[in-house]
């Protein structure tokens, strides 16, 4: 069956696809690899939480949501990727036993000016679970071939070789209020280093596998096919693994205050995130470095509780930002 192409789609078309059934293993499971916090881990840890239930990580989310994707959308069309994600809310918990499906509409479409070979298609989603609850909403922008236009060129991924690169040294003292404490005492454009991931070729393959098994993902030769040029990670992984480094620095952050006999103020989840651009492709090889900056905090209708929001972002080992996005938490008010 030939692939659907930018020109087989039209603005206002609905899609509606699934189901992906959430299980405990698997929530459990990606929360150790990525997103360790307690309402992911255990029934018994996240009763000490905001939520209160056990539940998938909001990217542990996101990841599944792109797996209905490739398997009843993006494998069966010439999609190319995506820069990244305009707007991503965390709606309503999601929990083990949970069966997702996904309801979507095309936006608005244009030729691209500089790319010839593909188009733009704005893409809303809805994720429900088996009770009709709106779990995640989502909106991008989807890079699609056309089907008139000559092949892409690969990508010059000629360069300096993917040395790895030291990991930023980690400073408890230096701001970590970005990630960890109340609303009063968050310090605005003081940027916190969260460490670093090295990208491997089994971690990218794996995750792809899992997550987003499109052919530039999982294999030089697929990629080869694509402007990519070479096996890419995903950029869910990209942003899984900034959560990985975040997680970490807070924990190391948390027992530098209880060996110094400190209470540990109470956590909050996130609703979502906004402006996230996989801005260069990650190849195997390559240690990105990531930090966030708290950039504006304000209260909210929730008693107790405020919103910090941060600009994340991730830089490769030749000093090329490759990620960025900005997030947003709930943290406790002192004065609650």
């Amino acid at each position: 069956m030939e692939r659907l192409h930018f020109e087989d789609f039209h603005e206002g078309q609905q899609l509606s696809y699934g189901a992906c059934e959430v299980t405990r293993e698997e929530v459990i499971a990606y929360a150790q690899e990525f997103d360790p916090q307690p309402q992911h881990l255990s029934e018994e840890a996240a009763k000490h939480t905001m939520l209160g239930v056990l539940c998938a990580s909001g990217w542990h989310t996101a990841a599944m949501t792109m797996r209905m994707h490739c398997d009843h959308f993006m494998n069966k069309a010439t999609a190319l990727g995506a820069p990244g994600i305009e707007e991503l809310k965390w709606l309503k918990p999601v929990l083990p036993g949970d069966v997702l499906t996904l309801r979507g509409q095309v936006g608005k479409m244009r030729a691209s000016m500089s790319r010839p070979e593909m188009g733009l298609m704005e893409m809303t989603y809805e994720v429900f679970n088996q009770r009709d609850e709106a779990v995640m909403s989502q909106r991008n922008f989807l890079m699609m071939g056309r089907r008139s236009a000559q092949p892409a060129p690969a990508r010059d991924i000629a360069g300096a070789p993917a040395a790895a690169a030291a990991a930023p040294q980690r400073k408890p003292q230096q701001n970590s209020t970005a990630i960890l404490g109340y609303l009063e005492d968050v310090r605005i454009g003081e940027t916190l280093d969260l460490g670093s991931y090295e990208f491997t070729r089994d971690s990218v393959t794996d995750f792809a596998r899992a997550f987003d098994p499109q052919p530039f993902h999982l294999s030089d030769e697929g990629a080869a096919q694509s402007h990519f040029g070479k096996l890419a990670a995903s950029g869910w992984h990209t942003s899984a693994a900034f959560m990985k480094c975040m997680i970490a620095t807070r924990d190391a952050l948390m027992r530098d205050m209880r060996e110094r006999g400190e209470p540990i103020p109470p956590r909050g989840p996130s609703p979502g995130f906004r402006d996230l651009r996989w801005l260069r492709p990650v190849y195997p090889g390559d240690v990105i470095s990531y930090s966030t900056t708290p950039v504006e905090k304000r209260a909210t209708s929730r008693p107790g509780w405020g919103l910090v929001f941060s600009h994340g972002v991730g830089v490769n080992q030749h000093g090329q930002r490759v990620y960025e996005y900005r997030g947003s938490s709930f943290r406790p008010l002192r004065q609650a």
